[in-house]
């Protein structure tokens, strides 16, 4: 038997080698000459510094997060994930409602104080400003000044687009060229342009897209000449297109680092719209990145640019988005599947989703971008987040990873055929990483198998005892030979998963990770002895001496055990749950993170930062129930303070510091206990300009007759409002004709567009005549509406009142489409048309020249309570009458309401408030939230999100609030 297993053993071995490539090839390191400290890039990874760098970032967007002194939170959480890095868009048209103002000072316009943050956490930053954005923002982030027609084609090398585009990005080449890593801050990669993948106009060919190749040098010239010197970088947005490699084309036009975006489980929670471009999938389908990086880009480290961290939810999706879809479980695989894959840099897209307050977001996309993120909008962190950490603390420790090659991949490397395994190698140091996952991804079996791995040692079939175990969807990364530390200790290999190292100095602590029941193996270079050094009764853990070093066996428990090893090394052995709960807090703000500075602490919610000063330990973090923490920190620390306060501590048997976090007086429920009731409303009509006696003398001419849009009207005057500076919310027009006794109108038609789920409602001499609820599929909206019971004054004035809720601007090639009127046309019994003889138009107070620049352009619309300020703080309501949104209305017809509410909340705790908008069944209604000025939520006719977070320092938590509540 020994005989026959070691035979097809061989078999196996030399049928998995015949395929593996020759690992001697000397790669290239690129250099774009600029630079003295961001060193290079080749086929294995980023080199900064002259270290090699797995670059591990994770996406937010300051816009969506208008409260700046929030930011320090939220890169803590991020740091504290294991993350090296944070991707930055930046939204031109954020910065620039007009062609005359570029804002970068006001409020969370002024975003200089991330890059500070960064800098002192320890954070990379990868920079993407632009021009065009995406980012499921209205325009892509383009302004809608700029979507006229009157700049040409966007995103080309027209001369107009070209003269808007260099006054926006070389003021932010200004702004944020003090940040750049060669200037002594965080900023390391920087994004020339966004998701263009049009470099071929037949990629397999080549093909070139000439216009496209001439902007993209325009770009790079540009910001070379403005002194931006850290590589610029791409992201293709499918693997079809094969734009912008330096290996692949040689137009001159090409980036220093290809980039790939890639959401294998769709971007959207509506499936269908992925697959004409992921394919008819199943969940949990795994993609092949390894052979289309290796045919773009081979000499460049393979970076997913835009790596899924969840789906944006849709205006019609489901409720609390479809974060189902992308939970722990997919995180478990799909970021493992990556290493694989032999991807050496990632950017998680969204790590912390923020919203989409007022009208920032694309048509698609509703009031939430919580993007079902690891670190949601209301900035609590999840299960996901917690299994992210998982893999983000061992990749930090996992240097040799930053050089490997594929060695090979497929189920021979397995017992069991249902198994495969893929191997990667560090050239240098010999140290393997063994991926391994069902064959079938999608597949929820449970299977044992065994392992053929390499080491320095020779080769083993793994474990030695027992087999390990892959139940329904998962990932494990089983190393050997892997470094511990800047030491000369090794693990051989290892059959659990690590989650950290901490050099402490006088020992070196591997925490050790598994599902709860699993067995666990590991074989630990020249060692000879070890014990269980915690107090685990019962624990089911032996050791074996061999040739190669000390075998330790052990069953993971929910109690953590600790073994020292002869050698100076403590494992530290946990289960999932427990893995969730410690954190390795840096020392320094070096983004390396190096083991010698880090810390190790066991229990809260979450530890933001450690500090030592002479034998004391300063640890920052968040916990609410009584909490017990363990320490793993340097053998002549002393004392611990946790949030400034002395923790008491006690040393345990094996070296750590083991105290208590009381529970704290305040809890949730005393918090939801001092909340203010909203009980007591103001309410008044909200939409008077319907009326035919409304004066609408000092609204804006709508007259132009010309357009330089690429879509011209079906019927004129143009009324396009983004060419009279309204481009944003509600639009409200009125066109004005006359009726003679023997020419009425009995019919009208209409045709609006606003972009996906917008919608309109008509009104004739105050008479509603017809609505269009909205559509996720269609961005016009059409009526044909019967005149017959309208009341019009003979020989005089007359109104048509068309009242548009747009939902904002589209990206790409689709930004200049108009937001308006294509189409008013009224009709007489016999066919024949009638004329208006003027139009007229609002939008939001001062349109794109703003008179709050604050909450910036897109917070509001031309609703009459916007255009008053009755959302605003400071109002003067004592004149309307009571009313309660509860108590509702009846008909077309639109009311506002407001009431200021008191909070106190208790300070020193970050508490998470939010409102709900219960919408009855049956009604059909567009519902906007102001809090303190600033739209916070929106419910339409087919919106199925109606609970609104708001972050502090928009609600006040230590005083008065104004809320508004349109209907």
């Amino acid at each position: 038997m020994k005989f026959f297993t070691l035979v097809i053993y061989l078999l196996l071995q030399l049928a998995t080698r015949s395929i593996r490539p020759a690992i001697a090839q000397s790669w290239p390191v690129h250099d774009n000459g600029l630079n003295k400290v961001v060193s290079g890039r080749d086929h294995y990874s980023l080199i900064v510094n002259g270290e090699r760098v797995f670059v591990w970032s994770g996406e937010l967007h300051l816009w969506r997060i208008p409260v700046p002194e929030l930011w320090q939170d939220i890169l803590e959480k991020i740091k504290a994930a294991g993350f090296n890095g944070i991707g930055l868009y930046e939204l031109w048209g954020w910065h620039a409602p007009n062609n005359e103002t570029l804002d970068f000072e006001t409020g969370a316009h002024d975003f200089a104080t991330i890059f500070d943050i960064a800098k002192v956490l320890g954070l990379y930053v990868v920079y993407r400003p632009g021009p065009h954005s995406n980012a499921e923002a209205t325009g892509g982030g383009f302004p809608g000044w700029l979507t006229t027609g009157e700049y040409g084609p966007l995103r080309d090398d027209d001369p107009r687009y070209t003269a808007a585009w260099e006054r926006y990005s070389g003021a932010v080449a200004e702004y944020v060229r003090p940040h750049l890593i060669t200037n002594g801050g965080p900023v390391i990669l920087w994004q020339i342009e966004n998701e263009y993948g049009v470099q071929w106009l037949d990629p397999d060919a080549k093909v070139p897209n000439e216009t496209a190749i001439a902007y993209m040098e325009q770009l790079q010239n540009h910001h070379r000449a403005w002194e931006i010197d850290v590589p610029f970088m791409g992201n293709n947005p499918n693997m079809w297109t094969r734009s912008w490699s330096k290996d692949y084309g040689n137009t001159g036009a090409e980036v220093d680092l290809y980039g790939l975006d890639h959401y294998p489980a769709c971007w959207t929670c509506n499936l269908e719209i992925c697959l004409p471009v992921n394919g008819a999938v199943e969940p949990y389908t795994v993609f092949d990145y390894y052979t289309h990086f290796q045919q773009v880009s081979p000499t460049q480290p393979s970076f997913l640019m835009e790596f899924q961290g969840g789906s944006y939810n849709p205006w019609d999706g489901p409720a609390g988005g479809c974060g189902e879809l992308m939970d722990s479980i997919w995180v478990n695989m799909f970021y493992r599947h990556n290493l694989a894959e032999k991807v050496s840099a990632v950017n998680i897209y969204m790590l912390m989703g923020g919203t989409n307050w007022g009208n920032l977001g694309f048509p698609e996309v509703g009031t939430s971008y919580d993007y079902s993120s690891p670190i949601h909008e209301n900035r609590l962190i999840s299960e996901k987040y917690n299994e992210g950490k998982l893999f983000g603390l061992f990749m930090r420790v996992a240097r040799d990873f930053a050089k490997v090659e594929r060695i090979g991949n497929g189920t021979a490397y397995t017992t069991n055929a249902e198994v495969m395994a893929t191997e990667l190698r560090n050239p240098d140091t010999g140290a393997r990483f063994y991926i391994t996952r069902h064959d079938y991804s999608p597949s929820t079996e449970k299977s044992q198998f065994r392992l053929r791995i390499s080491t320095e040692s020779g080769n083993f079939l793994v474990p030695q005892q027992g087999s390990l175990t892959l139940d329904s969807i998962s990932s494990k990364t089983i190393v050997t030979d892997f470094r511990i530390g800047a030491t000369n200790k090794k693990i051989a290999y290892s059959k659990v998963e690590i989650l950290t190292v901490s050099d402490l100095g006088e020992r070196q602590v591997v925490v050790l990770w598994a599902p709860r029941g699993e067995d666990g193996e590991i074989l630990l270079r020249g060692a000879t002895s070890a014990k269980v050094a915690s107090d685990n009764a019962g624990a089911e853990t032996s050791f074996t001496v061999t040739e190669h070093g000390l075998i330790a066996n052990f069953k993971i428990q929910e109690r953590n055990i600790v073994i020292d090893i002869d050698n100076g090394v403590q494992l530290v052995v946990v289960d999932r749950d427990s893995g969730y709960q410690i954190w390795a807090p840096t020392l320094t703000a070096d983004p390396q993170a190096w083991e010698n500075k880090t810390v190790l602490v066991h229990g809260p919610y979450l530890v933001r930062s450690a500090a030592i000063d002479g034998d004391s330990l300063a640890l920052r973090g968040d916990w609410s129930n009584e909490t017990a923490v363990e320490i793993w920190a340097p053998s002549d620390i002393r004392e611990v303070t946790f949030n400034g306060d002395k923790l008491a501590t006690e040393r345990s048997a094996y070296g750590s510091l083991i105290g208590l976090l009381p529970a704290t007086q305040v809890t949730v429920d005393t918090i939801a206990a001092q909340l203010p009731s909203l009980g007591s409303w103001k309410v008044a009509n909200g939409l008077p300009e319907s009326a035919l006696e409304y004066d609408d003398s000092r609204w804006t001419d709508a007259n132009h007759m010309t357009t330089p849009n690429f879509s011209p009207p079906d019927t004129y005057p143009v009324l396009y409002a983004d060419e009279y500076g309204y481009q944003a919310g509600n639009l409200l027009w009125r066109g004005h004709f006359n009726v003679t006794e023997d020419k009425r109108p009995s019919s009208a038609y209409l045709r609006v567009i606003g972009g996906l789920a917008s919608g309109f409602s008509a009104y004739v001499n105050g008479h509603f005549v017809g609505t269009w609820l909205g559509s996720i599929s269609n961005k016009t909206g059409e009526l044909k509406v019967s005149l017959e019971d309208v009341q019009f004054n003979v020989g005089a004035d007359n109104v048509l009142f068309i009242i548009q809720d747009t939902t904002g601007k589209d990206q790409r090639e689709g930004a200049p489409d108009p937001r308006g009127i294509l189409n008013a046309s009224l009709f007489a019994s016999d066919g024949s048309s009638l004329n208006f003889t003027s139009w007229k138009l609002t939008g939001n107070a001062g349109g794109n020249h703003l008179i709050e620049p604050v909450r910036g352009t897109w917070n509001e619309g031309g609703l009459h309570a916007e255009r008053l300020g009755w959302h605003l703080p400071g109002f003067d309501d004592s004149d309307w009458e009571d009313g309660l949104p509860s108590e509702g209305f009846k008909g077309a017809d639109a009311r506002f309401y407001r009431t200021v509410v008191s909070l106190d909340m208790p300070r020193g705790f970050d508490v998470h408030l939010g409102f709900e908008l219960n919408r009855l069944p049956h009604a059909k209604l567009r519902a906007q939230l102001y809090v303190n000025g600033y739209m916070f939520g929106k419910i339409i006719p087919i919106s199925n999100e109606f609970s609104f977070p708001v972050f502090p320092g928009i609600l006040n938590y230590h005083g008065e609030n104004t809320i508004g509540l349109s209907i």
